[in-house]
């Protein structure tokens, strides 16, 4: 059995370990409307979160809904730097969800914007070794995101940003994606740059 990792309650107000900036990976999806136009909007709030703070975004992808309804997603993976903790962290993409109108009338429901919190606190490896971050569980945070391990169209994005780093408990993205590769149950397709 998993134990449940929690963060202190100062977390709420600081990143973690006294650091005054944390790394972060954010996954993005939309299948409403006009997701590209959203996903370049939405890049250009996430921009505003991470301020001159190393700011990178992975290709877009097409993919086919998992465990949802609705047309086919763009997908694609965000990283920066933020001063936010988690939690702040969450309620900010949370607050830019619902400025592109995402409704939560029944789990899965198709989206206008979707943006999870995948990994926080990450060491991207300057010291040799690429560690994947916090874990945090509890009051509807989970990080990392409790599926990233299983879903093409993060990892295929995350790979492309951050092929040799881990997901905490779960291994390095690079084996996760060749893993999801090889089942072949999950219909993706890198879209050209416009």
């Amino acid at each position: 059995m998993k134990t449940a990792v929690r963060t202190p309650p100062a977390s709420d107000r600081a990143v973690a370990a006294g650091a005054t900036r944390a790394r972060v990976f954010v996954g993005l999806g939309a299948n409403l409307g006009d997701p590209r136009a959203t996903l370049d909007q939405a890049q250009l709030e996430l921009r505003s979160l991470a301020g001159d703070a190393g700011f990178r975004a992975s290709s877009l992808y097409r993919t086919a809904p998992i465990d949802a309804s609705g047309p086919d997603f763009l997908n694609a993976v965000a990283s920066f730097e933020t001063p936010l903790s988690p939690r702040a962290l969450l309620a900010a993409l949370h607050a830019i969800e619902r400025r592109f109108g995402r409704a939560r009338p029944y789990r899965n429901a198709p989206r206008t914007l979707d943006l999870d919190l995948l990994l926080y606190g990450v060491d991207d490896g300057a010291d040799g070794d690429a560690r994947g971050g916090l874990r945090i569980s509890g009051d509807g945070l989970v990080v990392p995101h409790p599926r990233a391990h299983l879903r093409a169209f993060v990892l295929e994005p995350l790979a492309q940003l951050w092929l040799d780093g881990t997901i905490p408990g779960q291994g390095r993205i690079a084996d996760l994606r060749d893993a999801v590769r090889a089942a072949g149950d999950q219909r993706i397709e890198r879209l050209p740059a416009t």
